[in-house]
């Protein structure tokens, strides 16, 4: 094998501390010296003038007030608009929800009678099983099928299928209109500019935080909850349409061109056939992300699933909550591999013109048949209609058992560690963070960011860090950062070595993979309930959560990054004569360090995620902010708490992905 030329002048590993990091001392000293003698000297750095602060949850709730009680188009009223949309949702989720659920029925409410039922439940494991068989063979069959069999059994058929009306509205509304959006900034930059900003918002503003202006105006009920939903699963499908539709080989647009497409033939018959595999994709995230957002939507009336998750836990039932969303990962992986199936699928040769309906459609022909077989046999046999209760297994109650076991024989033990780790780190962090100048916090972040990425970058972290400040957002903002912080840290002590151990051992990452998918599938409001049984309410039992919630990708990318180092700079270093542990710590790790820092990223974007789902156990920060917004229906404190935790997260972002990317060109992997 022929050893990589490396460059006399550039080591394979640079050292990523030098002469440059004077400044960042400078600046070190600098905020140090603020904080320590600037208490006297500058109280209004450590306690932003109430006098200066931007009445932005006042403006936010007036502008609400004005929209819904004042706004006119002339022929309608903004509410009439609101309305309009919402029976215009609310039309095919009724006729989905009765379908799989409710059946034809005549009247309203109480007195509604059932004319026709819905479709039972063997011709819905049936047709699944069927789509997985069309799309992926008999394996794909046999694990739809399966899942869809789960529900029937574990008694969650119902509420599974009220989930599955709002995920078969929810998707295509998603679908079309990310792919639109998508289209729109593909073909006008000054589209995707505008754009842009507001998908980096809606992927980062807390969900609680779509959720009270939508209550205000769409109201209470399963419509508005298909309409956060979209609002939520939208943006992975704008993105990945115009990279997509920008990933077309050249070829291929050249040949439309030539032969005379115009700009709406290129579009659809070109341009989108040509990025199906892609686009598919994006349906696949659409999918996912609906699911995730069904048990955050049943607060506004969304039911199913997500509804009994959240029942079960403000009962501290821990056992039908398990079950409840162990249907939704059923679910989910369920709709997930038909997806993936359908993107990968070859086309299938197509019949003569002249065939029949049958030769032409056999799946959608076994279909219909076997909707009407078993809808005419359910009349004369109910448990082909039904599933029968008696045949019904539930381990709610084991699971039950299991926490009341090691509540009363580990009690002392759980305490006494939660009470350290709240005494010794916790406490002892927050109030660390609760006495730093904000002033000195915003100077900071702005160097930091001129420091990394130039002034644009240090503009944007100064500003969105001094809007947290002016909104009355600081003191809740730190205790975020603080649970966040603490986090992010263990969540990476854990992943990054677990990554290195998995990363060089496939059995191993096969088995991790396995692991961490499963953990990336559960809702997250599962992960409460189990801490929440062995720990009660507070700040320790929100870090377990998030800790466990937000270990994945910490994992995934340290594996990807040390994956990719290249075999040949490997080679040499062996032929250099390092030992594995100087390969490991000179080599792998210090080239796999940007791919960490990108893992990093995500670790703290899924826990701030994870942080406002906390606030159901009693934190104080911005997650509880949002929350009492919600209960409360107070648009502006709602928006700008969630836009405050936004911010949060795009500083973090932004500044991580600059680094990341300083480090790359340091290290000659930037392309």
């Amino acid at each position: 094998m022929i050893a990589p030329v490396i460059a006399a002048r550039r080591p394979i590993a640079p050292r990523l501390i030098g002469p440059a990091s004077v400044p960042w001392l400078i600046a070190g000293i600098a905020f140090i010296i603020v904080w320590q003698a600037g208490k006297g000297l500058l109280p209004w750095a450590f306690d932003f003038p109430k006098a200066w602060q931007i009445p932005a949850a006042r403006w936010i709730g007036d502008l609400m007030k004005w929209l819904v009680n004042e706004a006119n188009f002339g022929l309608f009223t903004f509410k009439e608009l609101t309305r309009f949309i919402a029976e215009v949702v609310d039309a095919p989720y009724r006729i989905a929800l009765g379908l799989l659920s409710t059946g034809l029925l005549s009247g309203e409410g109480s007195s509604a009678v059932q004319v026709l039922p819905p479709l039972s439940w063997v011709a819905v494991v049936a047709i699944v099983a069927m789509l997985g068989y069309y799309a992926g063979g008999r394996r794909l069959a046999l694990l739809a099928g399966g899942c869809f069999l789960f529900l029937a059994v574990f008694g969650q058929w119902s509420s599974a299928m009220v989930t599955l009306a709002s995920i078969l509205v929810a998707v295509p509304i998603g679908v079309i209109g990310g792919l639109l959006l998508g289209i729109a900034a593909y073909r006008w930059p000054r589209v995707e500019k505008a754009i842009t900003p507001l998908l980096d918002l809606m992927q980062t503003i807390p969900v609680f935080a779509y959720l009270v202006p939508i209550l205000v105006l769409f109201g209470f009920g399963p419509t508005a909850a298909v309409l956060a939903t979209v609002i939520y699963a939208m943006p992975p499908m704008t993105r990945i349409t115009t990279l997509a539709l920008r990933g077309v080989p050249s070829e291929v647009t050249d040949l439309g061109r030539m032969i005379g497409c115009t700009r709406r033939q290129m579009t659809w018959r070109v341009l989108v056939p040509s990025a199906k595999d892609s686009l598919m994709v994006g349906v696949n995230q659409v999918i996912m992300l609906s699911l995730n957002m069904v048990i955050i939507a049943s607060m506004i009336g969304a039911g199913g699933l997500g509804f009994d998750v959240l029942a079960a836990l403000r009962r501290l039932q821990i056992g039908a909550g398990l079950e409840a969303g162990l249907a939704i990962v059923a679910l989910a992986i369920a709709l997930d591999r038909l997806s993936q199936a359908f993107a990968s699928k070859e086309r299938a040769p197509q019949p003569d013109a002249g065939a029949g309906f049958a030769a032409r459609h056999p799946y959608t022909l076994a279909a219909l048949v076997l909707i009407l077989v078993t809808g005419i046999v359910g009349v004369v046999a109910p448990a082909v209609q039904t599933y029968p209760a008696a045949l019904q297994v539930s381990t709610g109650s084991f699971w039950d058992e299991v926490v009341k076991w090691i509540n009363i024989n580990f009690f002392d033990t759980l305490e006494a560690t939660k009470n350290a780790v709240l005494l010794n780190v916790l406490v002892p962090f927050k109030r660390l963070l609760g006495d730093l100048p904000w002033a000195g916090v915003v100077g900071f972040l702005a160097f930091t960011g001129w420091r990394l990425g130039g002034w644009r970058l240090a503009t944007t972290a100064g500003l969105l860090s001094l809007l947290i400040a002016a909104t009355g957002q600081w003191e809740k903002a730190t205790i975020t950062v603080y649970l966040c912080g603490i986090s992010v840290l263990i969540a990476t002590l854990i992943g990054v070595p677990v990554g290195i151990l998995a990363a060089e051992r496939e059995r191993l990452w096969r088995w991790v993979q396995v692991i961490i998918d499963t953990l990336q599938t559960l809702p997250s409001f599962v992960y409460l309930m189990p801490v929440v049984m062995l720990f009660r309410v507070g700040d320790f039992t929100a870090m377990i959560a998030i800790v466990a919630y937000a270990v994945a990708p910490a994992i995934r990318y340290t594996v990807l990054g040390i994956q990719k180092v290249d075999p040949l700079l490997i080679e040499a270093g062996r032929a250099m004569g390092c030992t594995d542990r100087q390969l490991l710590t000179k080599i792998k790790l210090k080239l796999a360090f940007p791919e960490i820092l990108l893992g990093l990223n995500q670790t703290i974007m899924f826990a701030l995620s994870m942080l406002v789902i906390t606030a159901l156990v009693g934190t104080r920060d911005l997650g509880q902010e949002v929350y009492i917004a919600l209960t409360k229906a107070d648009t502006g404190r709602g928006i700008v708490a969630g836009l405050a935790v936004a911010f949060i997260a795009i500083i973090a972002d932004r500044l991580i992905s600059a680094g990341a990317g300083r480090l790359k060109a340091r290290l000659g992997l930037a392309s």
